[in-house]
């Protein structure tokens, strides 16, 4: 798992967040870091909010069954508050074993 990737991950999103998670430059870096990581549950996970945030819901329902993840009834700013969460936990999980 790319940690420096992870943490690249969540200051996108972030970004995307702070923005209203409006399609855009900021959509774009994120998906391409999850495109970077096909295969990674947690950068499957994210890849699934982007597909969300595009309103492309069919892609974003494969996305999420990839990451083991049902799509929920949130807002994408309480499921980003969650990602986020469990994202730290892999990177701190990840820099304690180095």
């Amino acid at each position: 798992m790319a940690g420096n990737d992870l943490m690249r991950l969540i200051e996108a999103i972030d970004r995307l967040a702070a923005g209203g998670f409006a399609m855009g430059a900021d959509w774009q870096a994120v998906h391409d870091i999850c495109q970077r990581h096909e295969g990674e549950q947690p950068f499957d996970w994210v890849h699934a909010l982007c597909h969300r945030v595009e309103g492309d819901d069919w892609n974003a329902d494969y996305w999420y069954r990839r990451a083991g993840k049902a799509r929920g009834m949130y807002t994408m700013a309480d499921e980003w508050a969650l990602m986020r969460a469990a994202i730290a936990q892999v990177i701190e999980s990840t820099s304690s074993r180095t």
